[in-house]
């Protein structure tokens, strides 16, 4: 597994909020839902994109742009249009009173789509992920607050059979849909990877020949007994040149590396399955389910069990 596909691996939609918005000007509406990730593709028409700290950005057909939370923002026709429609956590519609706008705005049973004008000039699809696995935090952290390809900076069908399928009530179309908005995130993210100088360090640590082959082993066997010297060994150089290497381009050392991937393997697990977390510990390189306990709550703040019985009320 390459240390794309291993970071990318844990975004897994699982009934995530799809819609198509389909709007004539004058029109706003403000995005409160603090969201981890979400995705909006502008179909036809326009759409502005106004964060609070940041200057906005306009959105034509074919534009993608991936929005990491929770920061608040605002989607509109113009800048300078006032938001009418408020999307609170659990995409709750509301206006400026906090009634419920959602009924009257719906324009299919599925509730797929919604606007105020059927017809409007201004179509977007967007996708939002309730919550994300704890694998891809790392590269949801290194993400932009937004993130925005233009048509012509990536090429993929995926984004036009997303915006096609939305419109359908299918029987199995909710899992087809989530799978369908995996898809376009790992194809955006690629391409933003492959063309952005920001970019984070790992990703050109993946493609380096003595630091690449090393992230991978981690990615692959994150309980295998890794030692600084035996990734030096995946890497055929000495510990210390290994050492100084991967600190340079990773920006950690080699065993925060493998502590942080082994961690973020097991929140994944805790959320994902119902493995005792003895049998989890073992799968991430733990001696015991004491040392996994004490490793994790150092790092991430509360225990396993913890973690896991947090997520399970979420969800």
């Amino acid at each position: 597994m390459d240390t794309v596909a291993g970071l990318l691996d844990g975004a897994r939609a699982n009934g995530a909020f799809l819609i198509r918005s389909v709007f004539s000007p004058p029109w706003s509406f403000r995005i409160r839902d603090e969201a981890p990730l979400a995705v909006a593709v502008c179909v036809t028409g326009a759409a502005w994109i106004v964060p609070d700290d940041a200057p906005a950005v306009r959105l034509e057909p074919g534009d993608v742009a991936v929005f990491r939370g929770p920061d608040h923002y605002t989607v509109a026709d113009d800048p300078a249009t006032e938001p009418t429609v408020f999307i609170e956590p659990g995409q709750d519609c509301i206006d400026s009173l906090g009634r419920s706008v959602s009924p009257e705005m719906l324009f299919d049973p599925a509730g797929r789509s919604w606007g105020n004008d059927s017809a409007g000039r201004d179509v977007l699809v967007t996708g939002t992920y309730e919550a994300t696995s704890a694998v891809s935090d790392r590269l949801r952290r290194a993400l932009p607050t937004l993130l925005v390809l233009r048509r012509h900076e990536w090429s993929s069908d995926l984004v036009t059979l997303l915006c096609e399928e939305v419109q359908r009530n299918t029987p199995g179309q909710e899992v087809f849909l989530d799978r369908l908005l995996d898809l376009v995130v790992l194809g955006v993210v690629r391409a933003w990877l492959a063309v952005d100088d920001n970019a984070p360090r790992w990703y050109s640590a993946g493609t380096d020949e003595v630091v690449g082959p090393a992230l991978r082993a981690v990615h692959e066997r994150p309980g295998a007994g890794w030692t600084v010297a035996s990734l030096a060994a995946e890497a055929g150089v000495s510990r210390a040149a290994f050492a100084r290497r991967f600190a340079t381009l990773v920006g950690e050392t080699p065993m925060e590396y493998v502590t942080s991937w082994r961690l973020a393997v097991a929140a994944d697990l805790l959320e994902r399955t119902d493995d005792t977390i003895a049998a989890i510990a073992t799968r991430v390189g733990y001696s015991s389910p004491f040392a996994l306990s004490a490793a994790f709550s150092r790092v991430r703040g509360v225990s396993p069990a913890a973690h896991r019985a947090a997520r399970t009320v979420s969800a």
